[in-house]
């Protein structure tokens, strides 16, 4: 056969379309997006058969298998097109944590418990009071629900929210020093997710950064001899992500509320991924919460209310009365204002907080005896199936691993802990797990020294039974080829 004659093999788009593979989809996309994807396909495979060399007939045997594999495409040509729109238009899925990471930012960072969101459902699917008052029928502030929660579980005089701690940085920086100076620690000059630094923060804000000390070593003379009449503020940052160990020094933020308040300078603290209140965990304790640098003196301190607090991704603008209404009422506050889903999501969970219930942390450190007879009834069931599917080259086995807090918090702060392993295992084996097989959910694990680990200290107990099933898919499973393996003849 001929490449031409392969070419001319290649279906018309409407004879395509009609074809009852295709069916499915598009009563659930539509017939333009799976017209796009059906062009896509066909142009694909057409330049694929003409790129080979320019002889018309194959002269050798591999060119034989070539056409073969090309024609066999041509006829899987409707399958494929199915699963490539099913791929592009796929929304979010639900996945099991099982890395031991609390706070994954990459799933969605800790989840809501489930009688929030029972609580947060009836503001949803209804009109709510967001922001107006009912008991004078005009518009209200749209803060007045979790403001005083705030205030009370962080000893503030007042608080807003924005949409993440970035914001409220930014909004800080705005509203207190447009077109001046801010004074920061170089050791301070962090990068977060998403190769967002403080700097551009700065620069984003229309503040001018003077950066003092240097890396690993930064005193209170640098914040004061950098301090001149176009100081606007003195600004801390917590490393969240990273630790400078050895030869160090660090200004600590009491130091600089005595300095501010001599040079008559607010002193703002941003502590990222931090803590809200004390903590009782050991691994902890040397993190300065909310509460503590509100007590200190700093005037304002701003931290993410989505990480360690566990409620939805939120800032959390908390200090001074003056500073925080001067911050509300700056303009740029109305683009980083939540909606009502973040509001009654934060409302609730820090009701839970003030009555004392539960964080998602607590997941990090608790009792072993429980979890390792989740493990063991896991690796059975494991073990059964493998044996009813005649899998012999795999191990099951419970072994030691480290839970983190994630988040960009405590990053050298491993937690030791119960795992299974599942050994040999691959990238492929990980893959089958993570896209989950047919009628199952994705599990997300990891990868050490050739074993899959799976870590139930972040997978709730009442998911247990989808995370057997889960495994036993992707172990039982043949190995399939990648995406782009199929793009292979």
């Amino acid at each position: 056969m001929t490449r031409i004659s392969l070419v001319r093999k290649l279906p018309a788009i409407g004879r395509l379309l009609d074809d009852p593979v295709l069916g499915g989809v598009l009563e659930l996309y539509g017939r333009d997006a799976v017209r796009v994807q059906a062009q896509r396909e066909i142009d694909g495979l057409r330049h694929r058969i003409l790129a080979h060399e320019h002889a018309s007939e194959p002269s050798s045997d591999t060119d034989s298998l070539s056409i073969i594999g090309l024609e066999r495409l041509i006829e899987d040509l409707p399958r494929r097109i199915a699963e490539q729109v099913s791929l592009s238009f796929r929304g979010m899925r639900r996945v099991l944590n099982a890395t031991g990471i609390v706070v994954h930012t990459n799933l969605g960072r800790s989840p809501l418990p489930a009688e929030v969101v029972e609580e947060v459902v009836p503001l949803l699917t209804a009109y709510c009071d967001l922001e107006v008052d009912l008991d004078s029928g005009v518009r209200g502030e749209r803060n007045r629900a979790v403001a005083p929660l705030l205030r009370n579980l962080c000893g503030a005089e007042a608080a807003i929210v924005t949409n993440n701690n970035a914001a409220a940085m930014v909004l800080i920086l705005a509203t207190l020093a447009k077109d001046r100076e801010v004074v920061v620690s170089r050791g301070e000059l962090v990068e977060i997710g998403g190769s967002f630094r403080i700097p551009d923060i700065l620069a984003a804000a229309g503040a001018r950064l003077r950066e003092v000390g240097t890396t690993n070593r930064t005193r209170l003379a640098d914040y004061e001899n950098a301090i001149g009449d176009d100081t606007a503020l003195l600004l801390k940052v917590h490393p969240s992500n990273y630790r400078i160990r050895g030869f160090t020094e660090e200004t600590q933020p009491d130091q600089l509320v005595e300095l501010g308040r001599r040079f008559g300078l607010p002193v703002v603290v941003d502590e990222g991924s931090g803590l809200a209140t004390r903590t009782e965990h050991s691994r902890l304790k040397g993190h300065s919460s909310l509460r503590e640098l509100l007590e200190m003196g700093c005037d304002l301190v701003c931290g993410s209310g989505d990480k360690l607090l566990g409620g939805p991704q939120s800032g959390l603008l908390l200090g001074r009365a003056d500073l925080v209404e001067s911050c509300r009422r700056y303009p740029l506050y109305r683009a980083m204002r939540p909606d009502r889903f973040t509001f009654a999501a934060l409302e609730a969970i820090l009701r839970r907080r003030l009555a004392g219930r539960p964080m998602p942390l607590d997941s990090l450190w608790q009792p072993f005896e429980p979890l390792r007879r989740r493990l063991e009834a896991l690796a059975d069931a494991l073990v059964e199936a493998m044996v009813k599917e005649g899998v012999k080259d795999l191990g099951v086995e419970e072994v030691e691993a480290q839970g983190f807090v994630g988040g960009g918090s405590f990053p050298d702060e491993a937690v030791p802990g119960p795992a299974l392993a599942i050994h040999p295992a691959d990238d492929e084996l990980a893959r089958r797990l993570r896209l989950g097989e047919p009628g199952q959910v994705s599990v997300v694990g990891y990868l050490r020294d050739q074993k899959l680990m799976l870590d139930l200290r972040t997978v709730h107990p009442d998911d247990d039974v989808l995370l057997r099933d889960a495994v036993i898919a992707a172990v039982a499973s043949p190995a399939s080829p990648s995406p782009r393996e199929r793009e292979q003849p």
